[in-house]
């Protein structure tokens, strides 16, 4: 009895650390389909699931095209490191900084900050998708990153996607030197991980278009 009131209770308390951190979809890595990036080195990213980076609070990089997997793997590690009992937070970067934006209409910006800066794994989840909003006498995004960053660096982990290129950066988050040091403190201390690879979400969307009988388009066709 006494074992399995143990094991209901660890039960609750990953259930309630994955609904805390924010992970909408669950994902592991026995769906990921290696097959399909045949490039993509599978020890580097398989060693990141025993955490050891996450306790050395070394940060972590993964980038790539859109639809390569960057997010499965992130959101499969949210998952892991909630079932170790660790304090996780998930966030794509738009919502992440939208959230810090409502923080200065409202006077709550402060201890949002601190909220984001509280979790021993924050994953950021796909910078250069979705429009970031500010109005000309507010921070840039490059800012607000900046000094999260900066508050988390050596003391907590920060795992972060992007879909665009690193020299891409500035101009995405509004303001060219910052987001530069964003990137060098990432540089200091982080794994980074390249995909290098076809987009399985465009994979599909033409399997789906060749099965139903319409005009298949070739990828090049579905870049932005």
């Amino acid at each position: 009895m006494l074992a399995q009131a143990v094991a209901l209770k660890r039960e609750h308390s990953i259930e309630w650390r994955v609904k805390g951190s924010g992970l909408k979809v669950r994902k592991s890595m026995a769906t990921f389909d290696w097959d399909f990036q045949p490039k993509l080195d599978r020890r580097p990213v398989l060693e990141l699931f025993g955490l050891g980076f996450v306790e050395r609070h070394e940060d972590l990089l993964l980038t790539g095209k859109s639809g390569t997997g960057k997010s499965h793997i992130l959101q499969a590690l949210v998952l892991k490191a909630c079932e170790q009992e660790w304090m996780v937070r998930y966030a794509r970067c738009v919502d992440l900084i939208d959230d810090l934006y409502a923080g200065l209409a409202d006077s709550s910006y402060e201890r949002r900050m601190k909220r984001w800066c509280r979790p021993a794994l924050l994953v950021i989840d796909d910078v250069g998708l979705g429009q970031l909003k500010r109005r000309d006498d507010e921070p840039t995004a490059a800012h607000m990153l900046f000094t999260l960053l900066e508050r988390r660096h050596t003391n907590a982990t920060t795992a972060i996607t992007s879909n665009i290129k690193l020299s891409a950066w500035g101009k995405y988050l509004g303001d060219a030197t910052l987001a530069a040091a964003v990137l060098d403190r990432l540089a200091a201390t982080s794994i980074r991980i390249d995909i290098d690879g076809p987009s399985y979400r465009q994979f599909l969307a033409r399997k789906r278009a060749r099965d139903n009988g319409q005009p298949v388009l070739d990828e090049q066709d579905q870049e932005p």
